[in-house]
């Protein structure tokens, strides 16, 4: 029997980027020679193709040799698996220490807030957090805008309910008609 080798997904990682490094740009055959034809990797399929048989001088293809480590695959470079949420509901199922979250775009902003106060309790890792400032600042810049918002409407409503003469109505200013002084030519007989 032989032993099985374990490694640790933080060893597996710096594995991986090393045989990224290595790895070769697949392209196309003959993708530099024909502006029609993409850079997007294709298997050639021909009886005498070069690529296909591996023959020197003509790209590598594609193969599982150029694959990174088991245990790394699906991972994000943080070490953490990549979860997508779309709610504040999916947080209770994620396990903080090998998981990290990824906030859907369609999210809107309150519900984002929502999302990223949830997970700073929880003490979970937000992955693309740039995309917003501070959820703290903005929740309760919302709650201060809401009650400044409140107290307008409060104080318009007490304004129409209370007219105080004529202080409350503007007065505009009259027009003053301008005279035009007409040319010689212009005057109507």
């Amino acid at each position: 029997m032989t032993e099985q080798r374990t490694t640790t997904p933080e060893k597996a990682l710096r594995l991986r980027e090393r045989v990224k490094k290595k790895k070769p740009e697949f392209v196309r055959q003959e993708s530099w020679k024909y502006m029609r034809l993409k850079e997007n990797w294709r298997r050639p399929h021909g009886l005498d193709n070069k690529v296909r048989k591996k023959i020197k001088g003509w790209p590598p293809p594609v193969d599982p040799g150029y694959r990174g480590p088991k245990v790394a695959r699906g991972l994000h470079p943080s070490g953490y698996e990549e979860v997508l949420v779309y709610n504040s509901d999916r947080l209770g199922e994620i396990d903080s220490k090998t998981q990290a979250i990824r906030i859907s775009h369609t999210v809107g902003k309150r519900k984002r807030i929502r999302i990223l106060t949830e997970a700073r309790r929880k003490k979970i890792t937000v992955l693309n957090i740039k995309q917003t400032k501070e959820p703290v600042e903005k929740e309760k810049e919302l709650k201060e805008g809401k009650k400044e918002e409140a107290e307008k409407e409060a104080e318009k409503q007490e304004k129409l309910e209370k007219p105080e003469g004529k202080e409350t109505e503007v007065e505009r200013p009259k027009r003053e008609e301008k005279v035009t002084k007409r040319k010689k030519g212009s005057e109507r007989q």
